[in-house]
């Protein structure tokens, strides 16, 4: 069932179902779950809220994660809390509980596989975050965050460092180099670019990484660059 056909109640129960939370804004949970490409039929997009809910999202993980590691260094508490709060795991709690088909968007646009669609159900998780926060504050919106971004807190490859970090470090090491990164291209509307960049070390063959942002498609390109020189495992062998 499509989203923009719900009713205001249908939406709110089904988004309970998923959340745990009782909606009582009905309007702020549509808006909460309305992207800017359907702007025109709902009259506003879930933009605000999403700036409101990453900062929600990373109070609640921060918090969490100082509780949980009383020894482990400032260095490795924000490695951990970058992780947590990216867009590439809110985009994997949203379709853990089944947001997609909540989000309001135009035709088709939700249901794209790639960045698109994972960076538009991302975006929409921050923003009912901030929509539960809105209603009941912290305590409201601690129970989803601890639920779903709990457990991953405590997977050994929470603590991963920054790719673009490690990749300078071991360029200064290795290639007496410091990591280059030029944005190679910028492709898609302007409410879903699709940024390439090219990341080169030194004479090291350069690789290419794409994301959402500039910075993420950074991380990306600096990713591969570690993962092809064997400074990372590859995705698919065994960590």
């Amino acid at each position: 069932m499509a989203a923009r056909k719900l009713t205001g109640q249908a939406l709110a129960e089904m988004a309970r179902e998923r959340t745990g939370h009782v909606f009582r804004d009905i309007e702020r949970l549509e808006r909460a779950l309305t992207h800017s490409s359907a702007r025109r039929h709902a009259g506003a997009d879930y933009e605000r809220l999403e700036f409101l809910g990453d900062r929600v999202l990373g109070l609640v993980v921060a918090e969490m994660l100082f509780k949980a590691f009383p020894g482990a260094p400032e260095g490795e508490l924000a490695v951990r809390l970058n992780a947590l709060v990216s867009g590439a795991t809110c985009a994997d709690v949203a379709e853990e509980i089944g947001l997609a088909e909540l989000i309001r968007a135009d035709s088709g646009l939700k249901t794209l596989s790639g960045p698109s669609g994972r960076s538009t159900r991302a975006d929409a998780m921050e923003a009912l975050l901030a929509a539960i926060y809105l209603e009941g504050g912290l305590e409201a919106a601690r129970p989803l965050i601890e639920r779903h971004w709990g457990p991953r807190s405590r997977l050994a490859q929470g603590a991963k460092r920054d790719p673009k970090t490690e990749l300078q470090e071991w360029a200064h090491q290795s290639a007496a180099a410091t990591p280059v990164y030029s944005i190679a291209g910028r492709d898609g509307p302007d409410h879903e670019p699709v940024f390439t960049v090219t990341v080169s070390v030194g004479t090291l063959e350069p690789t290419i990484g794409r994301g959402r942002s500039k910075r993420e498609a950074e991380q990306a390109g600096a990713a591969a660059m570690l993962q092809r020189e064997g400074v990372w495992p590859k995705p698919e062998d065994p960590t």
